[in-house]
């Protein structure tokens, strides 16, 4: 397999560290965005074939980033996959609404997190 872009917004160095290593060791190339905004526009930058998206991130949240994204042309058709502390239903369902394709709460199982980004970078 070939190895996918993967942008990471996330506001934790060590969570970032940890879904990098992850990544790389699987030939993925990834960047990271510290917060939402910066995540949007990475995403018109790079289009990436991944976004792996925190919820909850200075400047701008990950939903609203989400939104943000999902609602350009350009960058709409890019997975989003959620990756983050929040458990409860509530935010879950405003992750969906707000454009994500997978919701994955942290801490994560590490082999659960990669056959679930495989199975999307192979749907990309």
């Amino acid at each position: 397999m070939n190895g996918k872009s993967i942008l990471v917004v996330e506001d934790n160095m060590d969570t970032y560290e940890l879904v990098k290593f992850v990544l790389e060791k699987k030939g993925h190339q990834t960047f990271l965005a510290m917060n939402g905004r910066d995540g949007v526009n990475a995403a018109l930058k790079q289009r990436p074939d991944l976004i792996i998206m925190d919820l909850s991130m200075p400047l701008m949240d990950g939903w609203n980033a989400t939104q943000k994204i999902k609602q350009d042309p350009l960058t709409r058709q890019i997975t989003i996959i959620a990756l983050t502390a929040h458990a409860l239903p509530e935010d879950r369902r405003r992750a969906f609404e707000a454009g994500v394709s997978e919701y994955i709460t942290k801490p994560m199982d590490l082999e659960e997190f990669m056959e679930t980004i495989e199975v999307w970078l192979n749907k990309a």
